[in-house]
């Protein structure tokens, strides 16, 4: 991937000015409201946080009614939403290290019936402000139940609780971090000012991981930050994706894959590296199956590799893909698993025969730059950059498809624990919110009473 030098200044970073332009298009946006709704000024309003929120914010009950789920007033704008969305496809610009491979891609995908709605609407919150740090890093949003989501912006991992509409700072990286409990390899001077690339978050565990290779690790049920180190001093060290896991060993490790080439394992009771596997190219992702014996392994390579855990031995080249991987997942069968490429494919591979994968699959405007599958491994999501989010029917083998568009940058996708929410964190300078959308399931008793 694109070396750490270069990533500030294609940096995605919301600038002040940004937001003082939201704030002052927001207020005007009340003015209007009001005097459209009351007749009158502004003043009396009870509270015009309050208000801003209730008009910004889409609920599922506002959007049967016809509001657009991001609250952008099309019957205000000189272009239908229809056109713009034609405008975008035909004008985005998918970032490529392998020139055309796109096209390429294009002739080897399939169609896939779309339609499918698995996943309805629920809300759009623009109090919550996703922001992307790196252009090809998109794993920013987890969600650790259905109500609890943790997503990063600007400095700061930020929890939303969808039940009390409550936002909340978690750990702010723009100042000093330092760790508060002693352990071998800790720095226990810390760090200043970390640009955060990667998150995870699992039951009570979040790592974080960092634009020159820093790495902090913290439990969300106590204060501070427990471990803090830098993995490496090459030159070119982002952190670019880290997995949460139990081991087989017992307790949990997390992985963490570099842009030195390497993947690290670390156990989250010590905090120490049990194993550090070595690659000849840049590692963008990696995912560890589910009886923790296999790894997918890609990066800065048209191939991926399927990997012995314990040794990092290559057991399979995954051969096809046309450019960069930057996303990967398992299925729970441990079976299965998926690729996501800068060639605007995903692909889904099944390790009894690696020989060609058993769906390719293909976005609309740009790179697949994150794949989760649900735990019940019914569904598999694959996000593009921007604008769209995919939700597969794995029953239907990927056959058929639920499209989410919307428009923006994603900095994350994350379904929860249970699969009853889907959260998709949406970068933008004037629409920048976080979506949320519920399992649909066939009997609704709520149905009856909107």
């Amino acid at each position: 991937m694109h070396s750490s030098n270069e990533g500030p200044s294609m940096s995605n970073q919301v600038d002040e000015v940004a937001y003082m332009a939201e704030e002052r298009d927001a207020a005007d946006f009340i003015d209007e409201m009001d005097e459209e709704n009351n007749g009158r000024a502004g003043g009396d309003v009870p509270d015009a946080y309050d208000m801003l929120t209730k008009i910004t914010d889409t609920s599922a009950m506002q959007a049967r009614k016809g509001k657009d789920i991001q609250g952008i007033p099309w019957e205000r704008l000189n272009i239908t939403r229809d056109n713009y969305r034609l405008t975008r496809i035909q004008q985005y610009k998918n970032y490529v290290n392998v020139p055309v491979s796109g096209d390429v891609a294009d002739k080897d995908y399939k169609e896939v019936e779309k339609g499918a709605n698995y996943y309805d609407f629920f809300y759009n919150t623009r109090v919550v402000k996703p922001t992307i740090l790196h252009f090809q890093l998109r794993n920013l949003v987890w969600a650790t139940s259905k109500h609890d989501v943790y997503l990063m912006s600007n400095y700061s991992v930020m929890h939303w609780s969808s039940l009390t509409f409550n936002l909340k700072e978690i750990l702010n990286f723009a100042g000093h971090v330092q760790p508060t409990e002693k352990h071998a390899g800790n720095l226990l001077e810390g760090f200043t000012q970390t640009q955060i690339s990667t998150l995870a978050i699992k039951d009570n565990f979040l790592v974080a991981g960092g634009f020159q290779g820093e790495i902090f690790c913290k439990h969300l049920d106590r204060k501070g930050v427990s471990f803090c180190t830098r993995t490496t001093y090459d030159d070119n060290a982002i952190t670019n994706a880290v997995e949460i896991y139990d081991s087989l060993r017992g307790g949990m490790h997390f992985m963490a894959a570099n842009n030195d080439c390497s993947i690290r394992e670390y156990d989250l009771e010590r905090f120490q590296v049990v194993n550090h596997l070595r690659y000849p190219w840049p590692v963008n992702h990696a995912s560890i199956s589910p009886d923790r014996r296999l790894t997918v392994v890609v990066g800065d390579h048209l191939d991926g590799l399927l990997v012995d855990t314990q040794n990092g031995k290559s057991i399979a080249k995954l051969t096809g893909h046309q450019d960069y991987s930057f996303a990967s997942a398992w299925h729970p069968d441990g079976r299965v698993f998926a690729t996501g490429n800068q060639d605007k494919t995903c692909r889904v591979w099944d390790i009894r025969n690696l020989k060609s994968p058993i769906a390719s699959l293909k976005g609309n405007l740009g790179a697949i730059r994150s794949i989760k599958f649900s735990s019940d491994g019914q569904f598999m999501v694959m996000a593009e950059p921007a604008d769209f989010v995919h939700v597969y029917s794995t029953k239907a083998d990927y056959n058929k498809q639920q499209e989410i568009d919307f428009f923006g940058e994603i900095s994350g996708v994350s379904l929860s624990p249970d699969d009853e929410s889907l959260y998709v964190g949406i970068w933008d300078r004037t629409y920048a919110s976080l979506l949320q959308y519920n399992r649909r399931h066939t009997y609704r008793y709520l149905d009856s009473f909107l």
